[in-house]
């Protein structure tokens, strides 16, 4: 049960599902995806869509059929209108499991969402806890609704993950956990790759990541890029979950907005900037994460100029800088203006270790214990 579709920018949920696919060729995995929400993107003046319902997922290293399925269902209504609509999407999730032969599957639960399913069914289930979604900014529904579908988790799940040291803290208050961090798939990295054509000519701090409110400081971005005109530009890299007066702000101060990249192109952007930047909040919530680009932006080698934000406060020194918000722009100005080679950083962890890690908790849970 993810929190992300599976598209070309993979996050933790495909990196974990992926590698374990390769390694286990006996393995099955229905990844159920967020429900497309017509109701929602009408009410943002968008043409409406259906769940792209199940689909076979072709993935590199896997032949078999039938190996990776990914289920995307439909929201029909809103929680306000239809107070079952989580039982209903639940209800299509058993259905469609069951269609596929799995009669007592692995509960992998990502989304909350997947708390109604367990409920359902008593799944064997594991709770990988990524984000604290409690400490985001939501209304008073949503945060409502979400606490108790965690508590339910919490208390119900044979295992429980967390992928950072804060995590660890908050949910070992309530049961015990298991650390599995992040990571990056270094082999990408290990080969240099030519510069994207569509990587400005000027000298370029680059962001990589969704573009999102809940991390983004729209406001920084923009002193920043005011501030680095005439040195370089401001580059975002990642899907844009920004409304339209935060694009246009963006926009209007001089930074370049590339949209999302298929993950085995990222590498070269990485590689060509010339600074890293990460001008995010710093909230209870971005101190919750574990964020990949933390682990992306080190086997890139480049240097990064950060907010004090999880993921590089504990890398201070060396390729890091953290800074806070009045002094930002300047720094990244300053660091643009000194051309710095490219480094070798040892010590990053790849993804097959992590992979290796959830391999052994899922087993765990399959075997009832």
């Amino acid at each position: 049960m993810s929190l992300e579709r599976w598209d070309t920018v993979w996050r933790r949920n495909q990196h974990l599902v992926a590698g374990l696919l390769r390694e286990r060729p006996d393995l099955r995995v229905l990844f159920v995806e967020p429900a497309e929400d017509p109701a929602y993107q009408l009410l943002r003046r968008r043409l409406p869509r259906r769940g792209s319902g199940l689909r076979e997922v072709p993935l590199s290293g896997v032949v078999r059929p039938g190996t990776l399925m990914a289920y995307q269902p439909t929201k029909l209504a809103p929680r306000r209108l239809d107070p079952r609509v989580d039982e209903r999407l639940a209800d299509k999730v058993v259905r469609t499991a069951t269609r596929l032969g799995m009669s007592r599957p692995v509960l992998w639960v990502n989304d909350p969402l997947g708390a109604e399913v367990l409920r359902r069914t008593g799944w064997p289930a594991l709770y990988d806890v990524t984000d604290d979604w409690l400490l985001a900014s939501r209304t008073s529904a949503e945060q409502e609704r979400l606490a108790r579908q965690e508590s339910y988790l919490l208390s119900e799940c044979l295992e429980v993950v967390v992928c950072s040291h804060d995590l660890v803290r908050s949910r070992s208050r309530h049961r015990n956990v298991r650390l599995i961090p992040n990571a990056v798939d270094l082999a990408a990295y290990r080969t240099r790759r030519s510069r994207p054509s569509d990587l400005p000519t000027e000298r370029s701090a680059l962001y990589v990541g969704t573009l999102h409110r809940d991390r983004l400081d729209v406001e920084l971005c923009v002193r920043t890029a005011q501030e680095v005109s005439g040195v370089g530009r401001l580059v975002m890299l990642g899907p844009v979950a920004l409304d339209a007066e935060d694009r246009e702000r963006l926009l209007a101060s001089g930074v370049v907005l590339l949209g999302a990249r298929p993950v085995d192109e990222v590498p070269a952007y990485l590689q060509h900037a010339d600074v890293l930047v990460v001008p995010h909040v710093v909230t209870g919530f971005t101190q919750s994460l574990d964020p990949i680009k933390a682990y992306e932006y080190r086997a890139a080698g480049r240097p990064v100029v950060s907010t004090p934000v999880a993921g590089f406060v504990d890398h201070v020194g060396g390729l890091v800088t953290i800074v806070d918000a009045d002094d930002y722009p300047r720094v990244v100005r300053d660091r643009l203006a000194e051309p710095l080679a490219s480094v070798s950083v040892s010590g990053v962890p790849d993804w097959s270790e992590r992979v290796a890690a959830m391999g052994e908790v899922l087993d765990t849970v399959a075997a009832g214990r």
